[in-house]
């Protein structure tokens, strides 16, 4: 289990509920739920990150009512929750809006067949959580297919749910009368892998990334290849090396398994140190370019038109001092700063902290120098390069 700040938020909210949780070790966690006391989700919780209304399906199915607040997190769009919703009311929750808060209802959740607009990945989630106890079959066609998706539905599996179609964008879910408790481990972050693995790209470095899933990093290793970073699957590590001139490589993010939305701000500033023009376009979220302005506060030629950025290298980048405005645009303003000559200052890291355990820590064993100070980080890199060992 990551040691991040969404994770610590999380077990605040469930711990105000009635939740026990305690850490078994520093990366293991134990939760019991069974007194669960409340239905209620605080906006001072659920204002902090959009996870909180993965609560609304668990809460409907195991209480018979859930009352959250309009979820926060990350400003990149609406991400609106209609989806939710929508398949919620298919199953025969009454949901309505009440004082800002998303309040539902049912006597009993039952099966029904749901067709998602887009695949939502929260959305697959909430629901394919509030199908595994309802009476008969739910049928969630256009389901999300990320590898966390995949991962929760082997850990409900595991706690009794019958759930096939995994890995699928059908799921068919049958209802069970009851989950028990079960043991997982949770899978590594792909993001996270991701991010490391730019930034060796992106700094002309070499190193080894561990504990990882190469198979859900397959649109990435491709788009690295094709800038001319030379990439080795060794089933599960991941050796990267720079490449000596990197390529402008066009990128369009999708849902999995195309090119992960959460790659594209980091992917943006490889770019910069790439040797001509490319277009990184956005299809998942519509606002989802609030690192460019920053990254051109330290020299990056970006220009931006709708849901595509322009992106003109490579970029003589410099330090300067940047805000972090959501998470992945921390790791891209790292990045940035990890090529840049001269100190970055980074301000608002705590986002970086939400989801990236030990950030500082990883890359000073790649080389890189880096302060923290309160609420800041300071990026200083050695001769632009981060090494492996």
């Amino acid at each position: 289990m990551p040691r991040i700040e969404d994770v610590a938020t999380m077990v605040r909210l469930l711990e105000g509920m009635g939740v026990r949780i305690r850490w078994l070790d520093p990366q293991q966690l134990q939760v019991d739920a069974e007194r669960l006391a409340k239905s209620e989700v605080l906006a001072a919780m659920a204002n902090r990150m959009r996870a909180s209304f993965l609560l609304m399906g668990p809460l409907l199915a195991r209480r018979g009512e859930a009352r959250v607040a309009k979820p926060g997190g990350d400003d990149i769009g609406m991400r609106r929750v209609e989806q939710h919703i929508v398949g919620l009311r298919l199953m025969g929750a009454r949901v309505e809006l009440e004082d800002g808060d998303y309040v539902a209802r049912a006597d009993r959740l039952t099966g029904a067949t749901i067709h998602l607009d887009m695949p939502t990945v929260t959305g697959t989630e909430n629901l394919m959580m509030a199908a595994a106890t309802a009476d008969g079959i739910t049928t969630i066609h256009n389901a999300a297919r990320e590898p966390h998706v995949v991962d929760l539905a082997f850990f409900l599996g595991k706690m009794g749910a019958r759930i096939q179609g995994i890995g699928t964008d059908v799921l068919q879910i049958e209802g069970v009368p009851e989950l028990s408790g079960a043991t997982h481990r949770v899978i590594p972050d792909n993001i996270e892998t991701g991010t490391y693995a730019i930034a060796i790209a992106a700094t002309g470095g070499e190193a080894v990334l561990e504990d990882v899933v190469t198979g859900d990093l397959r649109a990435l290793i491709l788009k690295l290849r094709a800038a001319g970073v030379e990439v080795e699957d060794r089933t599960h590590s991941l050796w990267v090396r720079g490449g000596e001139r990197l390529q402008p490589v066009d990128v369009t993010t999708w849902p999995h398994p195309g090119f992960p939305t959460d790659l594209q701000a980091p992917f943006v500033s490889l770019m910069t140190q790439a040797h001509g023009r490319c277009v990184v376009s956005e299809a998942v979220f519509e606002n989802r370019f609030q690192h460019v302005p920053e990254l051109r506060k330290l020299g990056a030629d970006i220009y931006v038109e709708g849901r595509s950025a322009m992106v003109s290298g490579p970029s003589a980048l410099h330090g300067g001092s940047v805000n972090v405005p959501d998470i992945r645009s921390g790791a891209a303003l790292v990045v940035a700063a990890l090529c840049a000559r001269g100190t970055t200052v980074l301000e608002n890291i705590y986002h970086l902290d939400r989801g990236y355990q030990d950030i500082v820590a990883k890359l000073e064993r790649l080389g890189a120098h880096i302060t923290r100070v309160d609420g800041e980080a300071e990026v200083r890199p050695d001769l632009s390069r981060v090494v492996g060992d």
